[in-house]
């Protein structure tokens, strides 16, 4: 007789069947990717151990890319071919960056471009190579293929920076089972569904945007209230604020090299000031000087008023008082900053939630989504509805945009309005589908456009002509036009300027396809030579430091490996470098374990066993 695998509802038969989906949070400042294992999220490290990734890509003139860390490590020398907050630069056209340390090309009316020596790339391009490598990681961490993943993106990216955002999964061969708003992920990841009903806020303040939304839970339901925001407002502009302090002080970069230097330099200094009072500042031959917590205060004051001004207004257009908040959560690395957390919990009159690291709180809860989505989670997670960030409509005469979805709107979202014409027989209308809050045209977004053609001869205004905006979860937007008397009709998805054609995304594919072997080489070369350079430095620091613990002839022995490791690095042979690292690694154990034993000692000298109980 057969046997019949029986298992408990809503769990999977068989665990093999299990699909590897994850949450990315593809960061300004730093990537990250979560998954859902055993029933507890797991944010996913590189082979050194680290779970962030520095949304850095650095382009070489033999082709080679270098993502995260390795290419960190080579922005001040070759800042013009490594690319960093490429996220700001997402469908953006060329007219919408005013100041870029890059060399941007591209038309009124594309999506920018960054010249490199290996070419000209786009942002989606970049965004590609930074999920491509987190896609690695959980694959080579799990042992399978990523099936799908939830990506967040910040609530405020309006609908060409979401297409993009869409496009570079694609590019990166990542399916995309939705784009979940960053401070809803937050919420999420904080289990504030399971939270007493009522108003909670989420204030993200990253490296390179910032969202504030309001959601509400009430009977398993959580809602996205309003939402609102700056897309281009984040820890990135607190670097530059701090870089124009010490201009006035007499900073004069001369060169993309050196303004570079003085932003990492302030990056730096901004974090120290996190639990210091006072900092050193020394960018021979630039700029030296101190740095103390009010001068960084002053210079960031009007950045935070600005997140604030955002945050009373979502505020209004929900109609909540401060006093109804139950609690206000806080997401993104530049939170950390004590002048941050000081004006919101003036503000809203309570001290923020921050005990989730605000760096990972986002890829957590993308991660939670996207186990339920998946099929993988039980039956007793919330349901979420989130919200258009901004109005959607089209043009009417005289260029004024008609609203037909309104922001702050629950999606998905199905809305229709009718219109007629404007002469006496005109036979088709040409629709234009804009985005945002302006009352002109020439002051929204331009989205789309497309004609309805068919309609029969009538007078003026006698046609009813039915335009319906559709909104999925995603918030990506098609609309359609429908003549009512004879039914003609015209449809279009929006995929608007500023995103990739089908064309170029094949493109793109096909060159990636091409070139996945040696780029995986050149990957795995760069990952283990950033290893040696790290071994390198850790045993010659502790030999320096330690040198009386070091027996007889160790040192010589030492130092032979450690100039093996430089050769091996030199080369082109990744293998032959990690095994060097592993002969340096073995001739250091016994010194490595003297002082861990020495370090022992010093701390337990003169005081009790009783003291460590």
């Amino acid at each position: 007789m057969a046997l019949l695998q029986i298992s408990e509802p809503g769990q999977s038969p068989d665990p093999h069947t299990r699909k590897f989906v994850a949450g990315i949070d593809l960061g300004t400042t730093n990537s990250l990717i979560a998954t859902v294992r055993e029933g507890e999220v797991v944010v996913l490290p590189d082979a050194s151990g680290d779970v962030l990734l520095p949304s850095v890509v650095r382009f070489e003139a033999d082709g080679r890319v270098t993502v995260g860390r390795a290419a960190q490590q080579a922005e001040i020398a070759d800042p013009l071919n490594t690319i960093a907050s490429v996220k700001r630069l997402m469908g953006r056209g060329r007219a919408d960056v005013a100041d870029s340390p890059y060399r941007l090309t591209g038309g009124a009316e594309g999506m920018v471009r960054i010249e490199t020596v290996a070419g000209a790339k786009t942002p989606v391009e970049v965004s590609a190579q930074i999920l491509a490598v987190l896609k690695a990681r959980l694959e080579e961490t799990l042992g399978g293929p990523l099936t799908a993943a939830v990506i967040t993106v910040p609530a405020y990216f309006d609908e060409a920076q979401r297409q993009a955002t869409k496009d570079a999964a694609r590019l990166a061969g990542i399916e995309v089972l939705r784009l979940l708003n960053e401070p809803t992920a937050a919420a999420v990841a904080y289990g504030l569904d399971r939270n007493p009903e009522g108003l909670y806020c989420v204030y993200d303040l990253g490296g390179g945007t910032f969202d504030v939304s309001l959601l509400r839970l009430s009977e398993g339901v959580f809602e996205v209230l309003a939402t609102g925001g700056d897309a281009a407002l984040g820890g990135d502009d607190m670097d530059a604020a701090i870089v124009a302090l010490w201009r006035a002080r007499g900073a004069r970069p001369e060169s993309p090299e050196e303004t570079r230097r003085l932003l990492r330099a302030a990056r730096d200094a901004r974090e120290r000031l996190t639990l210091e009072t006072e900092v050193a500042v020394d960018v021979a031959p630039i700029y030296a000087g101190r740095l103390s917590r009010d001068d960084l205060d002053a210079a960031i004051d009007p950045l935070i008023e600005r997140t604030l001004v955002a945050c009373r207004r979502v505020l209004k257009d929900a109609g909540a008082p401060v006093a109804e908040i139950g609690e206000v959560v806080l997401v993104g690395g530049a939170t950390r900053t004590p002048r941050v957390r000081e004006r919101v919990g003036a503000l809203f009159r309570k001290e923020p939630l921050h005990d989730i690291d605000p760096d990972r709180v986002v890829a957590v809860g993308a991660a939670r989504q996207a186990d339920l989505l998946a099929g993988n989670a039980g039956a007793a997670d919330m349901l979420l509805l989130d919200v258009i960030p901004l109005s959607l409509g089209i043009e009417i005469m005289g260029g004024l945009a008609e609203k037909i979805i309104p922001r702050n709107a629950p999606i998905p979202a199905s809305r229709a309005q009718d219109f007629t014409t404007y002469k006496d027989g005109q036979g088709a209308l040409a629709i234009h589908v804009v985005q945002g809050e302006r009352d002109l045209v020439a002051e929204c977004r331009s989205l789309a456009r497309f004609e309805l053609r068919g309609i029969p001869p009538m007078v003026a205004g006698a046609a009813r002509i039915r335009v319906t905006f559709q909104v999925d979860a995603d918030g990506l937007l098609s609309v359609s036009a429908r003549e009512t008397t004879s039914g003609a009709e015209s449809r279009v998805t929006v995929r608007p300027s500023f995103g990739l054609s089908d064309a170029e995304i094949e493109r793109m594919l096909q060159d990636s396809i091409a070139s996945a072997e040696s780029d995986a080489a050149a990957r795995a070369l760069r990952e283990q030579q950033v290893e040696a350079d790290r071994m390198i430095e850790a045993v010659r620091a502790a030999m320096a430091a330690d040198e009386d613990l070091l027996a007889p002839g160790e040192r010589e022995a030492i130092a032979a490996r450690i100039a093996a490791l430089k050769e091996a690095r030199g080369g082109e042979d990744p293998r032959r470098i990690r095994e060097e690292i592993a002969a340096l690694d073995g001739a250091s154990a016994r010194f490595a374990a003297r002082r861990m034993d020495a370090g022992l000692e010093r701390a337990m000298k003169g005081r009790s066993v009783t003291e460590f109980r």
